[in-house]
């Protein structure tokens, strides 16, 4: 989140000249990290694609897309960080009073004039890229959370709309990943402030350490963590939990000199492009997903109940969230509790339908939801021939869940 000590600004240079291009590019190199475009086009494309330009310089007479497009589009990008870049237009000699007046409309910050020298286009440059550093530096002191290093509630949300409405601009997947400590206000109140936020911190490093470059993670709750993962795929994400699990597993965190062993609630959203639903909506439905099954059976003494499972917008598939299935239209990334374990061998068996089962209601299209409440209901012989397929779409989740859910889950389909 924070600018490394030293890191040299990005400034874009935007003209269709080639020769101006060569001379800014020459002027500006040693100091600044410079990236050209070549109309308002290119330049757009670069500046959504790349959030580290913190300076453009642009030409106004240029094919494509001009200056004065380039500004509209820049101060009226749903990315507030896009809206707010320094913009400073360069004006050669054919730009009257009358042109500057209606850039500056636009949104100008600056204007430089054709021929321009290295002291005035230095000195430009310098001003908007320190200005643009502060202004960076004080809004990561109200976004981020000062334990962990990562944004905190207000700084996740604020990406996630970003990232929601670049997803739904572009039609590209987008996913939101909650991880949460389970038990953790229980464990904050026995060991004391220190030792949890040293346990939020060894978290938040493995999160940190693990997502790319474009992911997004923030801590949104006295225990929970938050994943805006752009363009994610189930088995990156899969692959994702499962390493999380197995790492607390087999190296648990060090806490007051003794290893702690860390369970962890987690659940994806994929994709998310409801046109109803923002970051904060986004939030308070994935947080609903962890809570605990209500009808998963017993639960042993001093053992947390497991999470329901996060739909997966993704089609062909229905079922029931009660059971960690999915629910109608989706397949599903379920809540997971650390440490990670094969599935078990009762749950693989269970896909086997007897053959004396009938034809007709073999063929019978049956939602996964009905199944599950016929065999809640101790009619599970009228759907014998569903289990199969129900099994089917049910593996895949079952290798995320722990020892304890999946036998939660067992002990409710045997009912």
């Amino acid at each position: 989140m924070s600018e490394q000590a030293g890191a040299r600004a990005r400034i874009l240079v935007v003209d269709d000249s080639r020769l101006m291009r060569k001379a800014a590019l020459k002027m500006l190199g040693d100091e600044f990290d410079i990236v050209t475009g070549d109309d308002g086009l290119d330049a757009w494309a670069k500046v959504e694609a790349d959030h580290a330009i913190q300076v453009v310089f642009t030409d106004l007479n240029m094919p494509r897309l001009d200056g004065y497009g380039l500004l509209e589009k820049i101060r009226s990008a749903e990315d507030s960080g896009i809206q707010g870049l320094p913009v400073i237009v360069v004006t050669g000699a054919e730009d009257d009073e009358k042109a500057r007046m209606k850039a500056l409309d636009r949104g100008a910050t600056d204007f430089i004039s054709k021929p321009f020298t290295a002291s005035d286009l230095i000195a430009r440059a310098r001003a908007h890229a320190t200005y643009t550093r502060v202004t960076r530096r004080l809004q990561e002191a109200i976004t981020l959370d000062p334990t962990t290093g990562l944004a905190n509630r207000a700084g996740f949300v604020d990406r996630l709309q970003q990232d929601i409405a670049y997803a739904r601009r572009h039609q590209q997947p987008l996913s939101l990943m909650q991880v949460e400590i389970e038990d953790f206000r229980r464990f904050f109140l026995q060991h004391g402030r220190e030792a949890a936020d040293a346990l939020l911190q060894h978290v938040g490093r493995l999160l940190r350490g693990r997502i790319r470059k474009e992911d997004t993670a923030g801590r949104i709750g006295l225990g929970a963590f938050g994943l805006s993962l752009p363009g994610g795929q189930e088995a990156g994400i899969i692959a994702l939990v499962d390493w999380l699990r197995e790492r607390l597993a087999s190296a648990p965190p060090v806490i007051a000199g003794e290893p702690r062993q860390v369970r962890l609630l987690t659940a994806v959203m994929s994709p998310l492009l409801d046109p109803n639903m923002g970051a904060v909506e986004a939030l308070e439905a994935i947080q609903r997903r962890l809570e605990p099954l209500p009808e998963a059976g017993p639960v042993e003494e001093g053992a947390s109940p497991p999470a329901s499972a996060i739909t997966a917008d993704a089609p062909g598939a229905s079922g029931s969230a009660e059971v960690a299935a999915p629910t109608a239209g989706p397949t599903t990334v379920p809540a997971a509790a650390a440490p990670a374990a094969q599935p078990a061998p009762a749950a693989r068996s269970a896909s086997s339908a007897p053959a004396s089962a009938p034809a007709a209601a073999a063929s019978a299209e049956i939602s996964v939801d009905e199944v599950l409440e016929r065999i809640r209901q101790g009619r599970a012989r009228e759907v014998l021939p569903q289990v199969p397929a129900v099994i089917g779409k049910l593996l895949p989740l079952l290798r995320l869940l722990g020892p304890r859910q999946r036998a939660q889950l067992i002990q409710f389909l045997q009912k």
